[in-house]
């Protein structure tokens, strides 16, 4: 997933904005959706892009590893998954040298968010 967005440390960054590249990969059971053949036995990868795209598009982040985690967080809350993994890009990133850009990976799961009694 690609977006136009409005985030990063430096105060242009926020201004001007740049290009985010958003891969998520669920964990999920497939049993029950390969069995029935609905949509509604798994996860509507429509809806999950609709959930990260207004993530991105609403939220207000310097860090992408602060994206990142909100993203794996909302689609958790949100979707019948077990894990996911956000893999998010900042191909056009204001740093100094040749790079193709900076990326953060993180893999969360729905214990990473059960809160402590």
């Amino acid at each position: 997933m690609t977006f136009h967005a409005f985030h990063g440390v430096w105060d242009e960054e926020r201004e001007i904005g740049q290009r985010f590249e958003v891969d998520v990969e669920l964990g999920i059971d497939a049993k029950a959706a390969a069995k029935t053949d609905k949509l509604k036995s798994t996860a509507d990868l429509s809806a999950v892009f609709d959930t990260v795209e207004s993530f991105v598009a609403e939220g207000k982040f310097r860090l992408l590893e602060s994206m990142a985690e909100g993203i794996a967080q909302a689609i958790l809350d949100r979707f019948k998954v077990s894990e996911v993994l956000v893999r998010v890009r900042k191909p056009h990133a204001p740093i100094r040298g040749i790079q193709d850009g900076i990326e953060v990976e993180i893999l969360r799961n729905r214990e990473d968010y059960v809160e402590e009694a």
